[in-house]
């Protein structure tokens, strides 16, 4: 048993009428942790994903992280857990875009009842720690792909959550500005954040995780520990 498990997850399934997204699957996160979960297109992964955030119930098995039961939790129960103890980044970036930078980090924190001053005060200094503190009053529409992906893990961070969560960081972006996330990624890693991302980007896995596990219908099917690459 890993020390200072951020997340257990285990006998997990999920049913969508006759489809079986998941089958007992289990897996264990320790603290300060790189895991990467790789597999086709419809294998569970995302599932996996949503199902770590709160996002979606099982039909069996259970779900942790940091202690919290996730199973027994209701609606209300979930949406603080996923305000409170978890961070999500998006492909698709998900920023809103009639609110400038600044606004769109600060709001994850505005929600949990931190006063505004405050969250932006936070967000500044997330968007400083970042390298993109200049782009502060900048609309997402203006920002290019690197500089939004940046300000969506900013807003991740917010909340300070145990474990950070990918889905297809770097789908969305050129070359480039995928580089940049990946570097970003293994920086926060390094400062002691616990993530786990889900990836087609094989080299992704490889530069940013300490261990991959691989899927295939709704089963873990390997798993073994990466020396990053430079």
């Amino acid at each position: 048993m890993r020390e200072q498990v951020v997340v257990r997850v285990s006998g997990l399934r999920k049913e969508y009428g006759d489809t079986v997204a998941l089958n007992a699957v289990s897996l264990e996160i320790g603290a300060g942790e790189v895991v990467t979960v790789m597999g086709p297109s419809g294998c569970g992964k995302s599932t996996l994903l949503n199902m770590i955030a709160g996002l979606n119930r099982p039909s069996a098995g259970q779900v942790r992280v940091h202690g919290d039961d996730l199973v027994a939790m209701n609606e209300t129960g979930l949406a603080l857990f996923r305000r409170r103890r978890v961070g999500m980044i998006f492909q698709f970036f998900n920023l809103i875009d009639d609110l400038p930078a600044i606004d769109n980090v600060a709001l994850a924190t505005q929600l949990t009842g931190t006063p505004a001053r405050q969250a932006r005060r936070r967000a500044l200094e997330l968007l400083d720690e970042l390298g993109i503190a200049d782009r502060k009053n900048v609309y997402p529409a203006v920002l290019g792909g690197g500089e939004r992906q940046r300000v969506a893990v900013a807003r991740a961070l917010m909340n300070r959550p145990a474990l950070l969560l990918a889905d297809e960081p770097t789908g969305a972006l050129d070359s480039h500005a995928g580089e940049q996330v990946m570097d970003l990624l293994i920086d926060l890693n390094q400062s002691g954040q616990t993530l786990l991302l889900v990836t087609h980007d094989e080299r992704l896995a490889t530069r940013c995780a300490s261990r991959l596990v691989t899927m295939a219908d709704g089963r873990i099917t390997g798993e073994r520990t990466l020396e990053r690459t430079a």
